[in-house]
């Protein structure tokens, strides 16, 4: 999906150095999941109820957010 590479190949490039050896491996295992659930994620059309993936659904875009200012 065309709009989530554009939220999360920056995010990547740019911060995936920056996280714990943890963050890394849930930003990995998020990339695993199905796009129409990430996306309702990103959107905040859905609430993700997988703790974790909720917290780096959160980390992204709040780096967004940050770019974006």
């Amino acid at each position: 999906m065309l709009e989530l590479d554009v939220l999360l190949l920056p995010f990547v490039d740019q911060a995936f150095d920056t996280l714990t050896f943890q963050e890394q491996e849930t930003l990995e295992r998020l990339l695993t999941c199905d796009d129409p659930d990430l996306f309702a994620w990103f959107m905040g059309h859905q609430r993700c109820f997988d703790p974790d993936l909720s917290e780096m659904v959160s980390i992204v875009l709040d780096r967004v957010k940050i770019r974006a200012d």
